[in-house]
């Protein structure tokens, strides 16, 4: 019997964690290692959203039926550019028998499920609290892949000297959680703002994640505010029907920027999730498209362990498959971001027309419902009712003409 192939992984966060169980999975022997702990890698109070790719990799790991019972789903979805005086409501109907149109979770209970396969699996080695070694291209290493899911300032990407394209924003974002007044324990909010996007997310119990976006003094403003002066500002930054009433976490501002790295491998060394590409988190497209980099993955490593790819070929196939996708997140993140982050007369009636036409057509609205929950390049329909267990999903027929159709993040990974 020929020895399994090897892999290697630097960064063990939500990212590098997942890759490692799929490339076990997928027939691997694998380790993973980090210089932070298992309790360090699990302390952070942040929240995710969670779209159906995700979804679908989730349930094809086995992960979702323990994962479910920790998210919130949200079955109701308010686009709102609050300049334009516009709205737009998605709904599970536009994604067909879909049982909601996003789910929102918390890092920890995500990390514990994630840490406690990954120290169950036999394939799988963790080294963590453990220096991470360099990535050159010349580093001795009996290792099949690297795979560097060591964060947007990933040190496995700068030793194998490849370069990115990093366009910063004006905007910082501010993320907090509170208990709020007004807000069903279903409905999440988009509110595109002149000053940045404005994302209120369902945690259940009355409790929300808030990702406020604003120019970044601003945000270190709202940080340095105690708690009154705080939830002042944030209920004057809601629609009046919101009301908070108490602040949950600290208010924490974070630079935002657009990055993504010139090529997404080098010799053995594969870059995935946020040492690869990092985009605004309008939309919360950020941990989903990093999880699609660990799909592509995981679908070459199957091959790979079947013999059917060398896994020399791994790195260059991975990046034709993942450029298109990456390329037109990152585009209409930041198309978005420019657009609706203004009042500029000029293209306020075209923002009006937009809106209009999503909150007026069913096809458009689904189009754009679909790009954002499965990616703009796998434009399909779910066919099957998705329930919360971890049944197979239905293979679905790619959209064509137009036709109506019947009744869419930021730290390392």
């Amino acid at each position: 019997m020929p020895a399994l192939l090897h892999a290697r992984i630097r960064g063990a966060g939500p990212t590098g964690a997942l890759a490692a169980l799929a490339l076990a999975q997928a027939g691997w022997r694998v380790s993973l290692r980090d210089p932070l702990a298992q309790e360090a890698l699990q302390a952070r109070e942040r929240a995710y959203a969670f779209t159906h790719s995700s979804r679908e990799l989730l349930q094809r790991l086995g992960l979702w039926g323990d994962l479910r019972p920790t998210l919130v789903p949200f079955r109701r979805l308010h686009l709102r550019d609050v300049a334009a005086g516009r709205d737009v409501r998605f709904e599970p109907a536009d994604l067909g028998q879909a049982d909601a149109v996003g789910w929102i979770g918390s890092h920890r209970p995500l990390m514990a499920l994630l840490l406690l396969r990954l120290g169950q699996h036999p394939a799988v080695r963790l080294e963590l609290g453990s220096e991470v070694p360099s990535a050159a291209a010349n580093d001795p290493d009996d290792a099949d892949l690297l795979v560097a899911a060591d964060g947007p300032d990933s040190p496995s990407r700068q030793a194998l000297g490849i370069g990115q394209w990093s366009r910063p924003y004006r905007q910082a974002c501010l993320t907090v959680q509170v208990e709020m007044r007004g807000c069903a324990d279903d409905e999440a909010w988009e509110l595109l703002r002149p000053e940045g996007p404005f994302a209120v997310l369902p945690l259940g119990g009355r409790r929300f994640q808030l990702v406020w976006s604003a120019p970044a003094a601003r945000c270190r403003q709202l940080e340095a505010l105690d708690a009154p002066a705080f939830l002042d500002r944030l209920a004057g930054a809601l629609p009046d029907r919101l009301q908070p009433d108490a602040l949950l976490t600290p208010p924490r501002a974070f630079p935002v920027a657009l990055q993504l790295a010139r090529r997404l491998h080098r010799g053995r060394t594969v870059l995935v999730g946020e040492s690869a590409h990092r985009c605004h988190p309008v939309g919360g497209q950020g941990l989903n498209l990093c999880w699609r980099d660990v799909a592509v993955l995981q679908r070459l490593a199957e091959r790979a362990a079947r013999g059917t790819l060398s896994p020399r070929r791994i790195g260059a196939a991975y990046g034709r498959r993942r450029w298109p996708d990456l390329l037109l997140t990152l585009l209409a993140t930041d198309l978005l971001v420019r657009i609706f982050s203004n009042r500029h007369r000029w293209l306020l009636p075209l923002r009006q027309l937009a809106l209009a036409c999503l909150a007026r057509v069913d096809s458009t609205r689904a189009l754009a419902l679909l790009a954002m929950t499965q990616g703009p390049c796998r434009l399909r329909r779910p066919l099957a009712a998705w329930g919360d267990g971890d049944q197979q999903l239905s293979p679905a027929p790619a959209l064509s003409g137009h036709g109506a159709l019947p009744a869419p993040s930021a730290r390392p990974e």
